[in-house]
């Protein structure tokens, strides 16, 4: 049966399609969104919104306006930040890598997230994210090439969210060969077949270079491409 969320330790985490995910806490309390290009119809509130970096299918200002409210905190990379002031109600929060910070009760930290060739993601300009939600340790890699960095992030995440579509970011076989150098728990494939063509990232080559003891999860979208 086709799934389209990953339950770990009480933590669910929803592929809604794209780059986006909402995650639930152990009461069933979605808590998070990352990059919202793509929501439900009627999509739950966030206490959290983490987005990657400014492009239009990531900071979906009016999305990322739907899922917030005054209490949210959104927390974005700057170039994100200066699209969405004035236009949020929530607490804002730009953030570079290296960064750290607590919101809503959740550790995030930045990492970096770029390209090393390519010129569509420059170095400094979006990130990724590791963050903590009831002790499950989620790293959603954003728009990235596999770069020296991931090495420091080995161990530390128990979900790794890795981009296969190849052009803008990694492909299958690179996003493979990252998975196994940060070795989490679970590895999901995601930035495959929305808006890149349906030949664009190949989950099935991913799962089969990922390593033995690594679980690959490929999720079915909950939101489906129109």
């Amino acid at each position: 049966m086709a799934e389209s969320s990953v339950r770990l330790n009480g933590i669910e985490l929803v592929w809604l399609n794209h780059a986006s995910f909402k995650v639930k806490d152990a009461s069933g309390r979605t808590v998070l969104y990352t990059d919202p290009f793509v929501i439900e119809k009627k999509p739950d509130r966030a206490e959290i919104a983490l987005v990657t970096h400014a492009h239009y299918d990531h900071c979906a200002v009016q999305n990322i306006v739907r899922i917030t409210d005054a209490g949210s905190s959104v927390v974005c990379a700057g170039d994100c930040a200066e699209l969405l002031r004035g236009k949020v109600k929530s607490k804002l929060i730009a953030i570079s890598p290296g960064d750290g910070i607590q919101a809503g009760g959740i550790a995030v930290e930045a990492v970096h997230a770029y390209n090393l060739t390519k010129p569509f993601h420059p170095k400094g300009r979006g990130v990724g994210y590791v963050f903590n939600i009831g002790g499950v340790k989620i790293y959603h890699a954003g728009d990235t090439d596999f770069t020296p960095e991931m090495s420091q992030l080995k161990g530390k995440a128990d979900v790794a969210l890795l981009p296969i579509g190849g052009k803008y970011t990694m492909d299958a076989k690179e996003a493979a060969a990252a998975a196994n150098e940060i070795r989490p728990k679970i590895a999901v494939p995601m930035h495959y077949g929305f808006l890149l063509p349906d030949t664009a990232g190949n989950p099935g080559q991913f799962a089969d270079r990922v390593k033995k003891g690594i679980e690959v999860k490929i999720l079915t979208p909950l939101v489906k491409r129109d």
